[in-house]
């Protein structure tokens, strides 16, 4: 990689080689070597509340209105559930309150001041993946948050060939010309362990991907 840098920086200005070694390391890591301020940022994402996705169970409650209640909704595929008078609502990358509030709004057309809550019977839409040198790799799904570490926990723990120090977590944080967008987040294990590091055991989010090379 230094030699590369230096024959490059005879042929191409300072700030051009700068974009070029951050393509090349990777959006986790810094020039420096550290980890660049938008992982350690992502990192902190998910613990964030939890997120409504398809095939999560929902109880839908409006006062006064046992019509408009229902005591099971599921969220379709597409993300969208139906309700009476209103018709589909996106219920996807939504919270509970959220969706009571967004509810609430569209009801406004047909009833004065509903007051609507939403309840999670059931969780189905949180899902990880575990993939590489642990014992069990594949996709899990779970009923709870789960941390990186719990995440290879779930998988039977690191096989004897697993470099833990090399960890790192793919992750979706959106579009970049109509194309999915993914950022890679060191997740090294001593410093998972030892609390010690710019990244702590941070909490997954459904659709994380841990990759153990």
């Amino acid at each position: 990689m230094r030699k590369w840098a230096a024959h490059l920086r005879g042929a191409i200005g300072g700030s051009l080689l700068i974009i070029l070694l951050s393509m090349v390391t990777g959006c986790g890591y810094g020039l420096g070597g550290g980890l660049s301020g938008e992982a350690i940022a992502e990192a902190g994402r998910g613990g964030n509340d939890f997120l409504l996705g398809p095939e999560d169970v929902l109880e839908i409650s409006v006062w006064r209105n046992q019509d408009l209640s229902r005591k099971e909704v599921v969220v379709r595929p597409d993300g969208k559930i139906s309700m009476p008078l209103i018709g589909e609502v996106v219920a996807s990358g939504l919270d509970a309150n959220q969706l009571a509030n967004l509810i609430s709004e569209r009801l406004k057309e047909f009833k004065e001041r509903p007051s609507v809550s939403v309840s999670v019977k059931e969780v189905n839409s949180y899902s990880i993946y575990v993939l590489g040198e642990v014992a069990k790799p594949g996709k899990y799904q779970l009923k709870s948050h789960a941390t990186v570490l719990q995440a290879v926990a779930v998988a039977g723990g690191f096989s004897i060939y697993a470099a833990k120090n090399k960890m790192q977590v793919l992750r979706r944080v959106g579009k970049e010309e109509g194309k999915p967008k993914e950022m890679r987040i060191p997740a090294r294990y001593d410093d998972l362990v030892s609390g010690d590091g710019e990244i702590g055991n941070f909490i997954l989010k459904t659709g994380d991907v841990v990759l153990v090379p």
